[in-house]
């Protein structure tokens, strides 16, 4: 089969993959009212799903590398199944706890499985756009996500979930029908070290990291605020949905232009919008404003993930790192910030109020800009080196 056409059908799943995995996480965002009554509980809940990755991030790179990519991404569909089984029929918080923690726990190795096999076929210069396509899904997912959980809340949380559940087969087998394409590299305490060295790939895991702590303040105080004006899960639900056909054209354009433009360019845009989408939620306003924010700091927050998955692919190949292992330390860095995003949210909402979340998200953005506004001067030497015959993919490069 040309290689071509091995791409676009890995892609098409990944894509799937994604697609689901983030869905199921924030079903959780119009139930959470429902569920839940007071913020600081609520942050654990959301942060379940984050704290599961985390455990599995590393293990799930290990597997993509050492049993291969298709095998590490039908175990962590067999986690989404049994998880997804979990939450339909959990009768408590803790039970709820337990579920959304193992479908966590099998993101991470669906994740790191589903891009490692991308990105071991995929031509190096167009990485940005292909990881940015399967972005775009995922985002998506994660948009398109409370339209599913407003849909539990009126039809039934264990008529839905069960449902969902058969998604883990219907995806496995359309799995073992793609061939898998072997990585050149293993995983090795010395490669994680190089890479751990490489400025790409630990400023893609610092990217990685704040992308999914601003998602997860955003996830915990927007449906309770919401809620609290009086909206219902369907209201909310549409509302996240009512992005969704936004980050879906936004996260390959962004994986366009970090190939033609250079990795940072994104990033600063990405990093102001969010900075000021945060302090603009902080000031708490009505829902007349505070909605058409929520979609804005959805695309903003959003916005940042492409480029961090392609600076540690970049980082990766040249620290010579198999993509898997790559990966694995990306969801652990994701998970991180997933944890500590709606925990820390939902604990200082509680106590002080949502303002000073935001205030705080905020000022992290800032002082993220001007980390990546101090490395422009590196970024334009490194495109022009890019560029140069025999140095397409700048491997070896740090």
């Amino acid at each position: 089969m040309p290689r071509l056409k091995i791409v676009r059908r890995l892609l098409l799943l990944v894509a799937v993959l994604v697609f689901v995995d983030t869905m199921l996480y924030a079903a959780l965002t119009p139930l959470l009212p429902r569920l839940v009554h007071d913020k600081s509980r609520a942050g654990i809940l959301v942060a379940a799903y984050a704290a599961g990755a985390l455990i599995g991030g590393l293990p799930g790179g290990v597997a993509a590398v050492r049993l291969g990519a298709r095998r590490a991404v039908l175990l962590g569909l067999t986690g989404m199944g049994l998880a997804s089984l979990g939450f339909a029929f959990a009768g408590g918080f803790w039970s709820l706890f337990a579920a959304r923690l193992l479908q966590g726990l099998g993101s991470g190795f669906t994740w790191a499985g589903a891009f490692a096999w991308l990105l071991a076929a995929a031509p190096a210069n167009r990485r940005g756009e292909l990881i940015g396509s399967a972005m775009g899904a995922a985002v998506f997912g994660a948009l398109f996500g409370p339209v599913i959980g407003a849909a539990a809340a009126l039809a039934g949380r264990d008529v839905v979930f069960a449902a969902l559940a058969s998604l883990a087969v219907v995806l496995g087998v359309w799995t073992l029908r793609i061939a898998e394409v072997p990585e050149e590299e293993h995983p090795s305490l010395a490669a994680v070290a190089r890479a751990l060295r490489n400025r790409h790939f630990t400023a893609g895991l610092a990217l990685m990291a704040l992308a999914s702590l601003l998602f997860g303040v955003l996830s915990t105080l927007g449906p309770l605020h919401l809620s609290h004006a009086g909206w219902g899960s369907a209201a909310i639900g549409g509302l996240w949905l009512g992005g969704a056909a936004l980050e879906t054209i936004e996260s390959p354009l962004l994986g366009r232009i970090s190939d033609r433009h250079g990795r940072l360019l994104p990033v600063r845009v990405g990093l102001s919008a969010s900075a000021l989408v945060a302090a603009g939620l902080a000031l708490g306003l009505r829902p007349l404003v505070y909605a058409p924010l929520v979609v804005l700091a959805g695309m903003a927050f959003g916005s940042l993930f492409t480029p961090a998955f392609v600076l540690i692919s970049d980082g990766a190949e040249r620290a010579r790192l198999a993509q898997g292992m790559a990966f694995g330390v990306m969801n652990a860095a994701w998970a991180l910030g997933a944890v500590v995003g709606p925990a820390a949210a939902g604990a200082i909402a509680g106590a002080t109020g949502d303002w000073i979340p935001y205030v705080l998200t905020a000022g992290a953005c800032a002082v993220a800009l001007a980390f990546a506004r101090s490395r422009s001067q590196h970024e334009g030497a490194a495109v022009v080196v890019d560029r140069l015959t025999g140095d397409a993919a700048g491997v070896r490069r740090q």
